[in-house]
């Protein structure tokens, strides 16, 4: 039996590791650290029995120092981070403050609960980065790996990188017990209608335009969100301390062809689901028409990233990771998420 600590927990991502650790692990506890922005729903975890939700912000170092001795946490999972590249362009300093001194007050206090209190206790503060910190790929360029240089270019995945070598920095200088994951693009149920997937997904259920940034051909490495659960707890349970590792999906496809398989999912299901056409007749296919017909191109994002991939081959061949899903019944498994909990989506602030 293990006592966790996972920092924004009642986000995305982190709902989702909720959900799949209590599941794997039932005897185990939870404790759930999330401030509950925007981006945090206390629903999203509501029905996960060992799962305790703490109102907090992680740079309340205090806070963190006792909830790591009350309940004798042994392992904190820290997911908590504001994460919307454009949100980052308008407003950067929130980034800095959660992203970088939020994970800066969670090791300090990990470290003194941990390590100069003498407990002795085994540990583990595992840490959610983004493929995002080594920049952008060329059409031809290898895959990042773990030892790809790290050049950031947005406010986002420069705080994000800064988190990282902070981690690292208290792994090789205090000994405290790091591991890091760097994740390509999630998608998956819970997740908040900012990102491509389920944005659009909803804006195609309401009849709204499919605003597509530049020409549609930004390519990203596509994760749904349970496989990167997975991956998660194999770090945990084969990780080396103070190593880093990378998880992916293996599908790496240009926005438009995902925004063209969203479309036909969409249609797909009004052909299949009797009665969507009366909950949803804003939505094209609701009227015989085509979703892709909501297709509208913008202006292209401000130093928008032409090209992610990720090389997985260290996670595979260290610690046993094999994503379970391919885009494809992936992508399915979230639109019908999202139809079957309207009630989640229709509820959290816009």
């Amino acid at each position: 039996m293990a006592n966790l600590l996972v920092t924004g927990g009642a986000g995305f991502i982190g709902g989702n590791f909720v959900h799949y650790w209590a599941h794997q692990h039932p005897e185990d506890t939870i404790v759930v650290l999330d401030c509950l922005t925007y981006a945090g729903n206390r629903s999203t975890i509501a029905d996960v029995e060992q799962a305790e939700l703490v109102v907090g912000d992680i740079r309340d170092t205090a806070l963190v120092e006792k909830l790591l001795r009350e309940r004798r946490v042994s392992t904190l999972v820290h997911f908590a981070a504001e994460s919307h590249v454009d949100r980052s362009i308008t407003g950067p300093d929130a980034f800095i403050e959660t992203n970088v001194i939020g994970t800066s007050s969670l090791l300090k206090a990990a470290r003194k609960v941990w390590l100069d209190e003498g407990s002795g206790k085994d540990h583990r503060f595992h840490h959610i980065s983004t493929d995002e910190v080594y920049g952008s790929l060329g059409p031809d360029d290898p895959a990042f790996s773990e030892t790809t240089p790290y050049q950031p270019n947005s406010p986002y995945s420069a705080s994000k990188a800064a988190s990282d070598h902070l981690v690292r920095a208290w792994h090789h200088t205090y000994g405290l017990n790091t591991t890091t994951t760097n994740c390509s693009n999630n998608y998956g149920p819970y997740h908040y209608p900012e990102k491509l997937i389920p944005l659009f997904i909803l804006n195609a259920l309401s009849g709204k335009p499919l605003p597509i940034y530049g020409d549609g051909m930004n390519v990203r490495d596509w994760l749904y969100v349970e496989d990167h659960c997975r991956g998660i707890e194999a770090a945990l349970k084969n990780g080396k301390p103070g190593e880093t590792y990378n998880i992916g999906g293996g599908e790496e496809l240009p926005n438009m062809a995902v925004i063209d398989r969203i479309c036909a999912e969409v249609d797909r299901a009004f052909a299949e689901i009797d009665g969507l056409a009366d909950r949803y007749p804003q939505a094209p296919a609701a009227r015989g028409r085509a979703t892709c017909d909501l297709k509208t191109f913008v202006a292209d994002r401000k130093g928008h990233d032409r090209r992610y991939a990720i090389d997985e081959t260290r996670a595979r061949t260290e610690l046993g990771y094999v994503p379970q899903h391919d885009f494809a019944t992936g992508l399915r498994s979230t639109l019908r998420w999202y139809l079957e909990n309207e009630s989640w989506w229709t509820k959290i602030p816009n």
